[in-house]
This record gives C-alpha cells, sequence and structure tokens, in this order.
C-alpha cells in the first residue's frame, strides 16, 4: 500500500492540531498511532513539529507512560 503525500490542507490542520494538545495527548499519540500516520511519516515535517512540541511539555516521562498505560 502506497502513503499518499499530505496536502498542504492536511499538513496546517495537524499543525494546528499539535499546538493544542497537551502533554498526555502527545503521549498517546506517540505509543498507540497506527504505523504510517501522518505524524510519524519518515521524512515529513509534522513529526519535527510534533517532537518540538512533545519535547516542549516534557516528553515521555514515566509518570505520563504509566498513566496512559497500552491500552
Amino acid at each position: 500500500m502506497a502513503i499518499e503525500k499530505l496536502t498542504d490542507e492536511v499538513i496546517e490542520e495537524w499543525k494546528q492540531t499539535i499546538a493544542n494538545m497537551d502533554q498526555e495527548e502527545c503521549a498517546k499519540l506517540h505509543r498507540f498511532a497506527p504505523a504510517g500516520h501522518p505524524v510519524f511519516r519518515s521524512g515529513e515535517p509534522l513529526y519535527y513539529i510534533f517532537k518540538a512540541r512533545f519535547d516542549s511539555l516534557g516528553g515521555m516521562t514515566p509518570e505520563i507512560s504509566k498513566r496512559i498505560g497500552w491500552g
């Protein structure tokens, strides 16, 4: 299955979503996103935007990891 290129509109929507995410929401996305999720595609700018946001919130701490669990 080929991964389609993200449109400018989708990128802008994700930028806004990421900007509004809290640490726990970022942690859940990081842990539970399916393979090929737009935020974690290799070479896509969204990953770097997400990483900067998540890092600024404290990243994946042991406390957050325990709180979100494995599903």
